[in-house]
């Protein structure tokens, strides 16, 4: 039990910025309004420099686990940063979100637990997948 309250003096550092790079994924893309807002909520907590942390993010051991898991979200894809990723690596990052939204890997399932709003419906992946296509495509 001492521990736990020991923990709870060890804060973290939070993924919060206050700006929109130029570089952001909806910056550099032309997104539509619903595949926007979808994809913000369903991905950008984790794979942004902008998580909306919920209320449990201030107890420890909780906030380590959400920190390291926001961290390897955004080392695999950081929408901040689209704009600085290679043709390449921009094709190669859409072929992943494709692929695992249509096996259903993203969002993923201990996210959307709690954050209902944020499952695909399968008409949401549909369009989302269809945009993603047709961005990969145009590259």
């Amino acid at each position: 039990m001492v521990a736990l309250v020991v923990i709870q003096f060890f804060p973290m550092n939070r993924n919060q910025s206050e700006s929109v790079p130029e570089t952001d994924f909806m910056s550099v893309n032309t997104v539509p309004a619903n595949i926007q807002n979808k994809i913000e909520v369903s991905c950008y907590d984790c794979h942004s420099n902008n998580t909306e942390y919920p209320w449990y993010n201030r107890v420890q051991p909780v906030a380590w686990f959400l920190e390291d898991h926001i961290k390897d979200g955004k080392a695999e894809l950081n929408f901040n940063e689209w704009g600085d990723y290679s043709d390449r690596r921009k094709n190669s990052k859409l072929r992943s979100i494709i692929s695992q939204v249509e096996d259903d890997e993203m969002p993923l399932d201990s996210y959307t637990f709690i954050h209902r709003d944020a499952k695909f419906s399968e008409s949401e992946k549909k369009e989302i997948i269809k945009y993603l296509t047709k961005l990969k495509n145009n590259l």
